[in-house]
């Protein structure tokens, strides 16, 4: 979809990037509390979007590494130093992706 093309409804179902999903509805999907959400977002490991009407919504994609999260704090890994991880880990999978096409562009 180009930036010119205005997104429809149904584009919404494909976008991890949607903040679709609202603070309990997300805190449930992941198995965990809004406070807990509430200190990930404070330590910048994710940044919801707000609402008109101020409420915090969470993409599918934030959902990911918000669960990520809380698995290490399961294992007993402190909070910050479990957002740090697991930022660590989205930077590198990013750099990877970019690798394999920049490697596939040369290629191709």
């Amino acid at each position: 979809m180009s930036e010119q093309t205005p997104a429809t409804p149904a584009d919404r179902f494909d976008d991890e990037d949607y903040p679709a999903y609202t603070m309990g509805r997300a805190a449930e999907m992941i198995g965990t509390n809004a406070a807990f959400l509430r200190a990930i977002g404070e330590a910048r490991l994710i940044t919801p979007l707000r609402s008109e009407g101020g409420h915090r919504r969470y993409s599918r994609y934030q959902l990911r590494i918000a669960a990520r999260a809380r698995e290490l704090v399961d294992q007993g890994t402190a909070i910050e130093t479990a957002c740090r991880i697991v930022a660590l880990e989205d930077q590198l999978e990013e750099a990877l992706q970019l690798n394999e096409r920049l490697r596939n562009a040369s290629t191709g």
